[in-house]
């Protein structure tokens, strides 16, 4: 059974379609990624996932959930989160704080509790802040755990990032262009930890990435977009084979 179910999808915006009958089956515990050339409609695909947009037509089930009009805050309680290609951080916060703020959704206790921080209260933000310092020690930075930030180079940015996407404790994970704008030791770096996200987290990444060489390394599965459709899918063997893949984005000799 697919953990995530895409049926149809269709998204328009006026006379200008987006994406157009789009079907995916997200398939639990691997990497799938979206590929295609700029304006394929990737990103459109994820906000309809997350909730940032609603399709114009078709469904899209998580599990036996439907997702298709719900909103971002009701997909995150369902267990999906989201790294965005631009950063959504709050750059005068340090990295503890911003993780910490991603899980606000998971203090549930009252107003009287919160003001004398006793019983419930104490308990739940110390297991809260135990799950932020374990993403923290998994994403390997314990070194800018108090750091600004705003204060931190592009690439650490882009790992917060992930981080703050991670310690929302997703089943499936959403990654918009997680390697955008980085040099190749970054790049190598954010790699191994999508890798590990998938195996020792045991979490569905769903990837949109440009660099094509990362794609066919680390995915289990590919859907090819162009102009908003599918023009292609199947494991990266099939899809660097596949001839409309080839002339629409990778491009011919």
């Amino acid at each position: 059974m697919a953990h995530l179910n895409i049926s149809n999808v269709t998204l328009s915006f006026g006379g200008l379609k987006a994406l157009s009958n789009v079907d995916m089956k997200i398939e639990p515990g691997l990497i799938t990624s979206i590929i295609g050339p700029n304006g394929a409609g990737k990103t459109s695909m994820l906000n309809c996932i997350s909730g940032f947009y609603h399709p114009t037509r078709g469904d899209i089930y998580y599990k036996d959930k439907k997702l298709t009009h719900a909103s971002p805050h009701q997909v995150s309680n369902m267990g999906i989160s989201r790294a965005f290609q631009n950063l959504e951080l709050f750059s005068g916060l340090s990295v503890l704080d911003n993780l910490l703020l991603a899980r606000h959704q998971n203090l549930k206790y009252s107003f009287l509790h919160a003001v004398f921080f006793y019983g419930k209260a104490s308990r739940i933000e110390a297991e809260n802040r135990a799950y932020v310092e374990d993403v923290i020690d998994f994403m390997e930075l314990e070194a800018n755990r108090k750091s600004l930030v705003g204060n931190l180079s592009y690439g650490l940015q882009k790992k917060v990032e992930v981080a703050r996407a991670l310690t929302l404790a997703p089943d499936i994970l959403l990654l918009d262009e997680p390697m955008a704008g980085m040099n190749q030791e970054e790049k190598e770096d954010i790699v191994r930890f999508v890798m590990d996200i998938q195996k020792e987290r045991n979490i569905t990444v769903v990837l949109v990435e440009h660099d094509l060489g990362v794609v066919m390394d680390i995915s289990d599965r590919i859907y090819v977009l162009d102009f908003g459709e599918v023009i292609g899918s199947g494991t990266p063997e099939e899809v660097a084979q596949n001839p409309k893949v080839i002339e629409a984005y990778i491009g011919e000799d």
